[in-house]
């Protein structure tokens, strides 16, 4: 099995007229493929997974692996708060060429998501699966945020490989590497975190900003690990703005129209989410300006 490492773009969803757009989403991956991102997440946060069917769903793993080089992984998020439904769409995920499966934290109970709680979820689910768990923390959309212990006690699981964590908390991140078997991946889930993480012994990211700049973010990554420091630090506070705003300040629609702007289909995000406003776009196209990503 290839190894969890590198850099990833949890990869945005098309739409066109609020249906799947199959043919962009193969435009999409053969732009990403001539790069050395190490594979893809399907129907991640921004891949609004949540506005998507369970047919849906296996339609995008299975098109996104007849798209991606063979050297790519594929990555499914099968979380959903029932442990039977995730474990039936990681299954089938898994038959439709998923490599791993990325697993949300459950969350609806949140006073209840506690240590024995996770430890009973992902368990179940780990036995269970065909493929390897990542473990999905992102505390600003679950409302919950699984603690170091708890993810130390679950990465003694044969099944349970890696943690995707999408909070900005370096103290936390730290934790999760000191405290885990060695070869359990910590991957970092947001681009703030590429420096610190590197640093720190994460081997890896799933990011938002890797959708549209995965050169820089695999940059950042190569200039850490070969010591150039300095460099790696410039790069990725000028890719700190662009990060900002296609997640916290814009979000998925943010993040879709900078891919528009840069070559890549991004369309528009599925109701009930909006398109950005016309004054919401020039400031989006400004940043893009800063970072050099972008040239008129």
């Amino acid at each position: 099995m290839q190894k969890l490492q590198g850099i990833m773009p949890p990869i945005t969803t098309p739409f066109v007229n609020g249906e799947l757009a199959i043919d962009k989403l193969q435009l999409n991956i053969d732009k990403w493929n001539k790069t050395e991102l190490t594979g893809y997440v399907v129907m991640g946060s921004n891949g609004e997974s949540v506005f998507l069917t369970h047919e849906e769903k296996l339609t995008l793993v299975e098109m996104t692996k007849k798209f991606a080089s063979s050297n790519k992984l594929i990555i499914a998020g099968t979380g959903s708060d029932s442990i039977k439904e995730t474990i039936s769409l990681t299954n089938k995920s898994a038959e439709r060429g998923a490599n791993f499966s990325l697993i949300l934290t459950p969350s609806f109970y949140k006073s209840e998501m506690k240590h024995e709680a996770f430890i009973k979820y992902f368990t179940a689910v780990a036995d269970t699966v065909k493929i390897p768990v990542i473990i999905y923390n992102v505390p600003k959309f679950t409302g919950v945020d699984i603690e170091a212990e708890t993810v130390a006690a679950l990465s003694e699981h044969p099944n349970i490989v890696g943690i995707k964590n999408s909070s900005e908390n370096a103290r936390q991140n730290n934790e999760f590497i000191s405290t885990t078997r060695k070869d359990f991946a910590v991957l970092v889930g947001t681009a703030s975190m590429l420096y610190s993480g590197f640093s720190s012994g994460s081997v890896g990211g799933i990011l938002a900003l890797a959708n549209i700049a995965p050169v820089e973010c695999i940059q950042i990554q190569n200039l850490i690990e070969k010591g150039n420091l300095t460099e790696a630090l410039d790069l990725q506070n000028r890719m700190i703005p662009v990060n900002k705003a296609v997640t916290a300040k814009y979000g998925v629609a943010g993040l879709k129209y900078a891919m528009d702007l840069l070559g890549y289909f991004g369309g528009e995000p599925r109701s009930p989410l909006s398109v950005l406003s016309v004054n919401e776009k020039l400031l989006m196209k400004e940043i893009l300006k800063k970072s050099g990503l972008f040239t008129e």
